[in-house]
């Protein structure tokens, strides 16, 4: 696999009549891509993949998701959100190495946090060397692998949502307001859940929602601890609503995990993106996305671009018209 046949696979989608746009930009500018199926109206899940550069399977699987889910007009109800590679620039020094990249400076700074080794199969971090998936500002710098000092993995950066690719998710799960999040990794077979100081309620909440999607991979369903500043983390604790991490592959699969393992992988996560907005939709009266942004709008920890209710009417302009070319293409 090399970084443009990753890409190619995601942009083949278009072959097929699937709308792609892009959800943000990678630090060395790259379009971080996305798609969303069924209806703007009604309940939003949003899945993520990719976002650690070794695990690229995950977004395959997604590709692979959307190519059935598309085929099949089976997103009812709402609709989903799928972003395919969150860490674009991770996936090109994973995949193809750092002579791939331009910069001289680049290259050398990340060969020194490599070992010198010019091998970074195992590479999980963004081009500054920030393991994205511990950038959120959810306890951040207080999980029990964080690293203070730039490297291949687990450096939280050196300030909380630092990284270009962190505010890209960000915006555009604040922009798309969904009611549950997915985010993909590999590996372990098992499916992460709740965050410390979360309530009662909400935990009770989780684990129900957690169960089914538990039921439908045979993954087992894990309460987090020790294990803060992702981006399950912070969809929970910024925005109170339940947000999974699905560990996709068998611990014994060395990392990165090969193209070979992705039919088993996709045959036990194919139901995810229906059981989840089915459940996303069960709970929906009690998950409060619009008042969670503006209270923490308030509060100073939400940056919303512009204000208020403009704004968001734009926003809402724009997915009505995606929403109507979708309904029409799907007719066709």
């Amino acid at each position: 696999m090399t970084y443009q046949e990753l890409i190619a696979s995601i942009l083949s989608l278009q072959e097929e009549g699937i709308e792609l746009f892009n959800a943000g930009k990678s630090v060395l500018g790259k379009n971080i891509l996305a798609t969303h199926l069924g209806d703007y109206s009604g309940t939003q899940i949003l899945i993520q993949a990719g976002i650690h550069a070794r695990e690229w399977i995950t977004t395959l699987l997604l590709v692979e998701m959307v190519r059935n889910l598309y085929n099949n007009d089976l997103v009812k109800d709402g609709g989903i959100y799928f972003v395919f590679l969150t860490n674009p620039d991770g996936a090109q020094i994973e995949l193809d190495g750092v002579d791939s990249l331009n910069c001289d400076i680049t290259r050398e700074y990340l060969t020194l946090a490599n070992g010198g080794s010019t091998d970074f199969s195992q590479f999980k971090a963004n081009v500054n060397l920030v393991d994205l998936n511990t950038n959120f500002d959810a306890n951040w710098g207080g999980g029990s692998q964080n690293v203070f000092c730039p490297a291949t993995e687990d450096f939280v950066g050196f300030y909380p949502e630092s990284e270009r690719e962190v505010q890209s998710l960000i915006n555009f799960t604040l922009q798309t307001r969904p009611l549950l999040t997915i985010s993909y990794h590999s590996k372990g077979n098992v499916i992460y859940y709740g965050f410390e100081n979360e309530s009662e309620k909400n935990i009770e909440r989780d684990r129900n929602i957690g169960e089914a999607l538990s039921a439908t991979t045979n993954y087992p369903l894990i309460f987090t601890e020790n294990s803060t500043g992702g981006y399950k983390d912070w969809c929970i604790d910024e925005l109170k609503i339940p947000a999974y991490t699905i560990e996709v592959g068998a611990d014994s699969i060395p990392h990165p995990v090969g193209v070979e393992y992705l039919p088993e992988i996709y045959n036990r996560n194919k139901d995810v993106p229906l059981v989840a907005l089915q459940k996303a939709n069960e709970f929906a009266s009690s998950i409060d996305f619009m008042g969670r942004i503006v209270q923490n709008s308030s509060n100073g920890k939400v940056k919303v671009k512009s204000n208020g209710s403009g704004y968001l009417a734009r926003l809402q302009s724009l997915y009505e018209r995606r929403s109507a070319n979708w309904s029409r293409n799907r007719k066709k």
